[in-house]
């Protein structure tokens, strides 16, 4: 299934495994590309050597094309960059907008650059500094996230840019490819599909817990950092909407000295980092320190296993998911089920269903 985006990266199939926090590690993303889909490494939870590490040893597990999602506005964002440069790695992904220089950099280092946005207008921002595509969010994915669903972001952005547009927020199989490439879009992107598959390292329990949730157990809260964060509902969740301001301040000032230690960032490069996103999100400081509290959060599901004093980001579609199929047999079946349907309307013989 050929596209824009499978030309651009050098994929066989328009599918993108997002780059998620103490998820989206080496096993993932290896099993991803073999599949033929493009895996996304998430570095911002790892440090600068771990990065190269992580690099060499997805590199080590498969030799198709593969990305590495890091945070623009980290104080050693140019760091991260040039391992990159240095590793050969094919895709830059970005959760935030990179300045016009770092994109120049890495374009003038042959790697593809694709950030992420939620909103029509920062898609043409970065559009307009050289992006050479864009993965746009809608509503119903997971993390921080935004207001407007995908089905009406997605055909704002297709008709506002002139580059690749992947569209992610709300997919899992092939009728959620074939709907978004009649949108215009490129290709699909998918973070709590890729997450509740057999290559993903999350722990059993933790997929467990994501496989009972209904619609009404994935929630928008704020308590987090005072940005709206798609997660499934849990004690925690409910525990931290109702604490009081002291109380959730401490407990995050304990969580952030722990993300240091884990990091190796100094406390200089996180309150840079802090005043980095402070300044992009217009938050205030008490809402940057609370969002120290969620990669330890996250780690305390995703890696540590533990479901009462963790968190787990969750898009909408955890709620419809009940398996846990390898990548390859993931991937497989999404591109067999969206030829399927291509196929039939191409003959006329798709039914229509009340």
């Amino acid at each position: 299934m050929e596209t824009a985006l499978t030309r651009l990266v050098g994929i066989r199939h328009p599918i993108v495994q997002t780059g998620m926090g103490w998820v989206a590690g080496p096993r993932l993303v290896s099993a991803t590309a073999n599949a033929g889909a493009l895996g996304i490494l998430a570095s911002a939870t790892m440090t600068t050597d771990r990065l190269r590490e992580a690099i060499r040893e997805v590199r080590s597990r498969t030799d198709a094309p593969f990305g590495v999602n890091l945070r623009a506005d980290a104080a050693d964002a140019a760091d991260r960059v040039s391992i990159m440069i240095e590793e050969g790695v094919r895709v830059a992904s970005f959760a935030l907008a990179p300045s016009p220089e770092l994109i120049a950099e890495l374009k003038g280092a042959g790697v593809v650059v694709i950030p992420s946005v939620g909103a029509r207008r920062h898609a043409e921002k970065v559009a307009a500094w050289g992006a050479d595509a864009v993965l746009v969010q809608g509503g119903e994915g997971g993390g921080h996230t935004g207001e407007v669903a995908t089905t009406v972001l997605l055909p704002q952005v297709v008709d506002a840019v002139r580059i690749p547009v992947v569209a992610a927020g709300g997919f899992f199989d092939g009728r959620g490819l074939v709907a978004a490439l009649a949108y215009g879009a490129a290709g699909v992107a998918m973070g709590t599909r890729f997450l509740l598959t057999s290559d993903s390292t999350v722990p059993e329990a933790v997929k467990a817990r994501y496989l009972t949730a209904t619609v009404r157990d994935v929630t928008v809260t704020r308590a987090m950092d005072g940005l709206p964060h798609r997660m499934l509902r849990t004690e925690l969740v409910d525990s931290l909407e109702n604490s009081g301001r002291a109380r959730a301040l401490l407990h995050a000032l304990r969580r952030a000295a722990g993300f240091r230690r884990l990091s190796g960032l100094s406390w200089r490069q996180m309150a840079r980092d802090g005043r980095a996103m402070k300044h992009g999100k217009e938050l205030s400081w008490s809402q940057v320190l609370l969002a120290a509290n969620t990669p330890m959060l996250l780690k305390s599901a995703m890696v540590d296993g533990r479901t009462d004093l963790g968190v787990m980001a969750s898009g909408q579609v955890a709620a419809v998911i009940e398996d846990l199929p390898s990548c390859a047999e993931l991937v497989a079946g999404v591109v067999a089920q969206a030829e399927e349907i291509i196929g039939e309307l191409a003959r006329g013989g798709a039914s229509m269903r009340t």
